[in-house]
């Protein structure tokens, strides 16, 4: 973080007094060693003693009037709140606030490639104390270094655009240009630094691509009940048009086809806003315990008219997580319509939550579990993919969109979590969801006046429920 105005000062002077001490540790290396010398030379007789302290006396004025003077005119660096050190050459502690705030990630190199500040909005993009490390161990990216490198041989500003392809894949661009700033202190310096200002580029390319995938997605999927519902009704205004059974069975096809591009439609939608906002962290407080009770009063009763039990498990007390409550809503019904759908022979479903502790961190487990007939091994890794059926007529003639997986693996993802699948033919398949308890002080409890104020959200999730194997 920036140095505060008021401690800049203070900071510089104790500074000083630490560089001053280090170089004069040096010299008193030197002038031990020197009196060792002397002191030799004088008890073997090789010097007489008035020659040996004249010329003791010198080198003593001469390694101590060095020191003074390179503890006084080397540059001071100050010490952070973070404990990184900032340079004085990028000016008084309001400039260095200012750019602090920027909203666009910011670093400023030295002459040698090495940080002498990133701003806050930086700090996700580099290693932690980043400060006082050289570029090329910052930024690990071999065309942003090229660009770095060319500007500091003395070339000009340049731009270029790279990605980041995990945790989650970003996108951005660099613009690289040298700067000369005036030194403070005895005499006028020019200190030559290197701006590099990146400009994040994520959001702008995930519409591009939403708006591509959609076209095509929908273009292919859209078509059969197109096709459907033109032939219904070309019938209906032929041959068909005075016989009534024939215009109530057709008219019954004609709306299960609409309803299906409605759920279509829906889910598209639900899957291009999600893939949208999966670089941004959510930031509330989500108890999972309410989101389940929430779905099960929801679902409940869709599984006692299928015939199907559902069972919900959890300890007395979990911690909250932190997330978007309508999305890990999304999750859970997701799942669950999944396991209605397909799992109905197994006649019962249960969803649990239990605290983990995976690695280094803390998570709150989530399983839903049917006992339907299973997906065999090889369809597994493929579940989650964009309209991936394991049988494709089975999954149009339940309703099925072929999106609810993929909605759900993005949802995870955007909550740092992971998303696992343990199914055995015959014996049932159990989805698994992991997600990083919040740590103290991260986000703000979400309520349900907040969740009732946000009428677009909950009708975007309840609306795409619609999953498929």
């Amino acid at each position: 973080m920036v140095v505060p105005p008021e401690q800049e000062e203070a900071d510089r002077g104790r500074m000083a007094m630490r560089q001053y001490m280090t170089h004069w540790s040096g010299a008193r290396t030197f002038i031990a060693a020197a009196t060792v010398a002397f002191g030799l030379l004088y008890l073997g007789g090789a010097i007489h003693a008035a020659a040996a302290l004249a010329a003791y006396g010198f080198l003593l004025i001469v390694v101590l009037a060095r020191a003074a003077i390179a503890g006084e005119t080397r540059p001071v660096r100050v010490a952070g709140a973070s404990g990184e050190k900032r340079a004085t050459p990028l000016g008084s502690g309001p400039s260095l606030t200012i750019l602090d705030r920027l909203p666009d990630p910011l670093i400023v190199l030295d002459g040698a490639g090495r940080v002498l500040l990133r701003n806050s909005a930086a700090e996700p993009l580099v290693v932690k104390q980043a400060v006082g490390k050289h570029v090329a161990t910052v930024l690990r990216n071999a065309p942003l270094i090229s660009c770095i490198e060319s500007v500091l041989k003395g070339g000009p500003a340049c731009s270029v655009e790279y990605t980041l392809p995990v945790p989650i894949e970003r996108h951005f661009n660099a613009f690289v240009t040298p700067i000369e700033t005036e030194s403070a202190g005895p005499g006028p310096r020019k200190n030559f630094l290197v701006l590099v200002l990146l400009h994040d580029l994520t959001e702008a390319k995930r519409v591009e691509s939403m708006r591509v995938d959609f076209v095509a997605n929908a273009s292919h999927e859209l078509k059969t009940p197109l096709a459907s519902l033109s032939g219904f009704i070309d019938t209906l205004s032929g041959h068909a048009k005075d016989d009534p059974e024939a215009r109530e069975k057709f008219l019954g096809i004609m709306s299960d086809q609409a309803q299906r591009m409605r759920r279509l439609i829906d889910d598209l939608l639900s899957l291009s806003r999600i893939e949208l906002r999966e670089h941004v962290l959510p930031d509330q407080l989500v108890s999972l315990q309410g989101v389940v009770e929430d779905v099960m009063d929801a679902l409940t009763p869709i599984a006692r008219d299928s015939g199907v039990e559902l069972v919900a498990s959890a300890p007395a007390t979990l911690p909250p997580v932190r997330g978007e409550r309508d999305e890990l809503a999304q999750i859970i019904q997701n799942l669950v319509d999944n396991a209605l759908r397909y799992a109905q022979s197994g006649k019962r479903i249960e969803i649990g939550l239990s605290r983990e502790t995976k690695g280094s961190r803390d998570v709150v487990r989530l399983t839903v579990r049917d006992f339907g007939p299973g997906i065999a091994r090889e369809h597994i890794p493929r579940l989650t993919e964009r309209f991936y059926r394991v049988d494709a007529a089975t999954s149009r003639a339940r309703g099925g969109t072929g999106l609810g997986l993929a909605i759900v693996k993005h949802i995870v993802n955007r909550h740092q979590g992971t998303l696992s699948i343990e199914s055995e033919i015959g014996k049932g398949t159990t989805f698994l969801v992991q997600i990083p308890v919040a740590e103290s002080g991260q986000g703000a409890p979400a309520g349900p006046s907040e969740e009732a104020d946000d009428a677009t959200a909950q009708n975007d999730a309840s609306a795409s429920v619609q999953a498929a194997q």
